[in-house]
């Protein structure tokens, strides 16, 4: 009786044996599954930690790093930017009603000595070295009827500096020091292939605070200059919002590398953190010319304009108080023929809409300026334009524009 009793005892503990052991190989095959559906833990040796830290480091990490990108691109170029200090003498006209005795009788002769017949002004810019020789490329605002310029380097020597030429369409101007053939020079960048989003580096002196540097990104470009209200100038600025304040003109607008991709140049007091700078490529086009013939030479043609679309058209010619209808098309409407001009002189009228020139199309007033910069003086242009109904067919000659006002 005993024996059936041992019999099923065994065969109880068989199975409980069976059990553990199957459990213990569904555990290990567990373990052999989990790691295969994540990513492998990198293996790294003592000697190499450079995978392990990329692979952790976050994107704003790997773009400012312990050791900034703004550092190396400042010290890269830092030494090469200068301060630029200016004077110039107002001499005041004496109003004769001054000097006369019946006014001196009643005011006294200290009156008019309270107004000096001379006034000193000082101004403050920035600027950056082009060759070694001790050209230095700057705004033409800094240093523009100034009957002295003293340049400033970050080691603190100063020099009197020397116009050589002026500029003021582009707002470009080069000055010259003696200062040796040894200067440090600032690596020059091209602007033809920035894109919004680049890094954009600010290095000047703004408010008198010298060696300033502000960080911030290419916001658009080719933002005309007349878009930023600058009617004079005949330029395509880098819009930036890096911080650029008064002082900052004529300092040199980084990349990344620490290579010179435009010149700070303005600010709109109405607007927060936006700043304009010129291309460098058409700086280094403009200096060249600076330093060889001391004055650029712009093409112009005399009209005042503005870009017009047909629904500008058809909204002011359903205006009952409209005193003229414009032609309902794409094109450059002339506001204003400007005396003695080019296109006076061939013939073109307030009221004129430009259509073509040279046979390609114009569509807006800036195109129709950077086709005029680019043409040569003396060239004849072929300019369609529609006056009225009527379309007719302009030969106008360029000239030489004396006045950028």
């Amino acid at each position: 009786m005993q024996f059936p009793q041992i019999s099923r005892s065994l065969r109880q503990f068989t199975t409980y044996l069976l059990a553990i052991a199957l459990g213990v190989l569904l555990i290990f095959s567990t373990f052999q599954v989990l790691p295969s559906q994540a990513e492998p833990a990198p293996s790294v040796t003592a000697g190499d930690t450079s995978k392990l830290i990329a692979q952790r480091q976050s994107p704003a990490n790997a773009a400012i790093g312990s050791s900034s990108f703004v550092t190396a691109a400042v010290n890269r170029v830092g030494s090469a930017v200068v301060r630029i200090d200016t004077e110039r003498t107002i001499t005041r006209r004496v109003d004769p009603f001054l000097e006369d005795p019946f006014f001196r009788r009643f005011f006294g002769d200290g009156f008019s000595q309270q107004m000096p017949p001379e006034q000193q002004l000082r101004g403050l810019g920035s600027g950056f070295i082009l060759d070694k020789s001790g050209l230095v490329l700057t705004n033409a605002h800094v240093v523009d009827k100034a009957d002295k310029v003293t340049v400033r380097l970050k080691d603190g020597r100063t020099f009197e500096g020397k116009v050589q030429g002026i500029d003021e369409v582009t707002d470009l101007a080069v000055v010259k020091i003696n200062a040796g053939n040894d200067l440090p020079v600032a690596p020059l960048g091209s602007s033809s292939n920035l894109q919004v989003g680049d890094w954009a580096i600010a290095v000047g002196n703004p408010l008198g605070f010298d060696n300033t540097v502000t960080l911030g990104i290419v916001s658009t470009l080719k933002r005309s200059s007349a878009q930023v209200g600058i009617s004079d100038k005949r330029l395509d600025f880098i819009q930036t919002d890096a911080a650029i304040n008064p002082g900052n003109s004529g300092g040199p607008l980084l990349n990344g590398q620490g290579e010179v991709i435009g010149i700070n140049t303005a600010i709109r007091p109405d607007a927060m953190g936006i700043g304009f700078a010129i291309p460098i490529d058409k700086a280094k086009a403009i200096a060249a010319q600076l330093q060889r013939d001391g004055k650029v030479a712009h093409p112009y043609l005399g009209v005042q304009m503005l870009t017009l679309t047909p629904e500008l058209a058809k909204e002011n010619n359903t205006d009952p108080n409209s005193a003229i209808q414009i032609p309902e098309v794409n094109g450059v409407f002339v506001i204003r023929v400007v005396p003695n001009s080019p296109a006076a002189s061939a013939g073109v009228r307030r009221g004129d809409v430009i259509l073509q020139i040279d046979g390609k199309a114009i569509t807006s007033a800036e195109q129709l300026q950077n086709f005029v910069e680019d043409s040569r003086l003396g060239q004849i242009l072929q300019v369609k334009v529609q006056r009225g109904n009527q379309t007719q067919q302009l030969s106008i000659r360029t000239a030489e524009l004396q006045n950028a006002s």
